[in-house]
């Protein structure tokens, strides 16, 4: 069986690795993209008209940054930044989400929006009155 240069093994075994590595964020970024609560904040922005009109149209979302402290999801908890962008501005969107237990629906406490210029743009909130939930801050 012939042998392959050391050069070459290091060579070839650096590409796969990279690529191992690239295929991995792609797939845990597309993870996120899927799972209800980034939807469900998206779906909170795009009917948001302040939000939109501040942004400018297209709406862009982009990948997250994992490394990112702002991005942090658990069995029951869930906050994400999400960087957003349109033909006006851009910035990030922030979801704040949580559920009861493991095999529940995600619900959302609060999503907003901050602007590259230091704005905020309050797009939804939940307050719990007396253990209902109760809706405020929706436009």
């Amino acid at each position: 069986m012939p042998q392959m240069p050391l050069g070459k093994v290091v060579l070839y075994s650096s590409v796969m690795s990279s690529g191992a590595c690239a295929l991995g964020y792609y797939l845990i970024q597309k993870a996120f993209s899927r799972a209800s609560y980034y939807q469900l904040g998206l779906e909170q922005l795009q009917s948001h008209r302040e939000a939109l009109e501040a942004l400018g149209t297209p709406l862009n979302t982009h990948y997250l940054q994992l490394m990112d402290s702002n991005n942090f999801v658990d069995i029951a908890d869930a906050k994400l930044k999400i960087p957003v962008s349109g033909s006006k501005a851009a910035g990030h969107l922030y979801v704040i989400s949580s559920r009861e237990s493991p095999f529940k629906r995600w619900h959302l406490e609060e999503v907003f929006l901050e602007l590259k210029d230091g704005q905020q743009i309050p797009v939804f909130k939940l307050r719990q009155e007396d253990g209902d939930e109760v809706k405020i801050e929706k436009r």
